[in-house]
């Protein structure tokens, strides 16, 4: 039997809005998410592309998995339109290391068909972005 890493970043996000983790493995992710009615930004249903990026990076985040990653920059494609009650998969593997750089590339699908495309630039920095947790030693 495989073992399957444990998620070590990103766990305080809502899966209401990122997505859930499905799979996990050392380099890659899928997230899985349904668009909701709040997402709506249309009376036709069109979701907001923001949302749809929001499930993308959740999933390079977690290719990544180390606790302190922050995405750096994303070059994207929308492809097709996404509209409430779609069920969508964000897969995302992470490219060979390019020093300080890790690179995921990332698909997000409705069934066969891609919706979204992107490469998404991503850091881990020495400490948290924020700094040391006050009072903290």
């Amino acid at each position: 039997m495989q073992n399957t890493p444990m998620q070590n970043t990103h766990r305080a996000l809502s899966s209401r809005l990122c997505g859930e983790a499905r799979e996990l493995s050392i380099g890659s992710a899928r997230v899985e998410w349904t668009a909701l009615e709040e997402m709506r930004a249309d009376e036709r249903g069109l979701v907001h592309g923001g949302f749809v990026f929001g499930v993308a990076d959740y999933a390079a985040m977690l290719a990544i998995n180390d606790p302190l990653v922050v995405l750096g920059a994303a070059e994207v494609r929308f492809l097709r339109p996404v509209v409430v009650g779609d069920r969508l998969w964000a897969e995302a593997c992470e490219q060979p290391a390019q020093g300080k750089k890790r690179m995921v590339v990332v698909e997000v699908k409705r069934d066969a068909e891609v919706v979204m495309s992107g490469t998404f630039t991503c850091f881990v920095p020495t400490e948290h972005v924020l700094g040391p947790i006050a009072g903290a030693s």
